[in-house]
């Protein structure tokens, strides 16, 4: 047909599976295993009393949220900038800072969904090899990125799907080193015993932090994510997102996500009840061969030199355990396991015990 010469032709992401058997262990797409906060649970109950509130268009702003993250985070409110989860969020930002025409640099191994939204907006791009270390390398790769002309330089810190979080001055030296791009720092892990780059935003306008409530804030069925960064690149965000569709934050994720933040408590309880649970899971992996990168994420990513990741896959599959396995070079004998309650985290521990002990 002649009218398929004139359609936008892209190779979407791949989400996690979602399996609809509640019986399965469900370890491969880094939600969180605990319930929002309690106040959420209250807002929504005011909010289902209010039901006509929802005739109405939400706050284009999302004050409310905002004023909620500023005074969590203690920045200006014309610092944040709000969305429909971090890939949306990121999805914008590609849309408005990386436009020159000269290719943004992001690793090789790294978040997938950057190359699709490159691909899918004519950016042009060049993907930087990590260490065997699966690190940045300071001698190596930090050059790359400060010295080659660029259209803006983007990564996750800690690293997906690694969980590699690489140190401030590293950081640091990557923003420092290219005062003429937008460079954005991808937190969506960074809650989970990682250091936040966020106190650098006061010293370069440059730099672009994200987050996201569908991690460490148990929120990833409501979608909300967030930016945080110089007041000017922050607006440019908002010109371009209001050019866009001016009402995608929607009520529910307002009021709720508002509660969400000011839960200090329960956050904190809940990350680290996570990292406890990751730590205690890095032992028992380790007696069991296991060699995996120090992980500073909600999951860990690991193989065996004895099996094969797609094999290691399918046996945990076949005991109702779903992980994340990618058939792609690189990172083929790797599973990323999220880390669950440590009730699920003792039952993968235990069937893995008996796979590879069955060899």
């Amino acid at each position: 047909m002649s009218w398929e010469k004139k359609v936008r032709k892209t190779v979407p992401y791949t989400a996690g599976e979602q399996p609809k058997d509640k019986n399965i262990i469900k370890l491969n797409t880094n939600e969180c295993p605990y319930p929002p906060a309690p106040g959420v649970k209250k807002a929504m109950e005011e909010l289902m009393a209010h039901t006509d509130d929802l005739r109405l268009y939400p706050d284009m702003n999302a004050s409310m949220l905002v004023d909620a993250l500023a005074e969590h985070y203690g920045i200006d409110s014309s610092r944040i900038f709000v969305g429909v989860g971090s890939d949306d969020v990121l999805a914008l930002c590609f849309l408005t800072f990386f436009t020159n025409g000269d290719p943004i640099l992001f690793p090789e191994i790294t978040y997938s969904f950057y190359p699709v939204w490159a691909e899918l907006y004519g950016i042009d791009y060049k993907q930087i090899p990590l260490t065997s270390e699966l690190t940045i390398d300071s001698y190596e790769y930090i050059p790359r990125l400060t010295k080659m002309k660029n259209g803006g330089v983007i990564f996750p810190n800690p690293n997906a799907p690694t969980g590699v979080e690489e140190p401030l001055s590293i950081i640091e030296r990557i923003v420092k080193g290219n005062p003429d791009s937008v460079v954005i720092v991808d937190e969506a892990y960074i809650d989970f015993g990682g250091t936040s780059a966020l106190p650098l935003i006061d010293k370069y306008d440059n730099l672009l932090i994200v987050q996201t409530f569908s991690k460490s804030r148990s929120m990833a069925g409501l979608r909300v994510g967030f930016a945080m960064g110089s007041e000017k690149l922050i607006g440019y965000l908002k010109d371009v997102k209001f050019s866009f569709n001016s009402y995608t934050m929607n009520l529910p994720s307002i009021l709720l996500g508002t509660a969400a933040v000011k839960d200090r408590e329960y956050f904190e309880q809940t990350t680290g009840k996570i990292v406890d649970t990751r730590e205690r899971f890095k032992k028992k992996l380790n007696e069991m061969g296991f060699i995996f990168p120090d992980s500073k994420a909600n999951f860990v990513f690991a193989c065996h030199p004895d099996f094969s990741g797609e094999y290691l896959f399918t046996e945990l599959r076949k005991r109702n355990i779903v992980v994340r396995h990618w058939n792609k070079p690189l990172i083929s004998e790797y599973l990323r396991i999220t880390i669950g309650t440590d009730e699920q985290m003792d039952a993968v521990a235990e069937a893995l015990r008996e796979i590879t002990a069955a060899n």
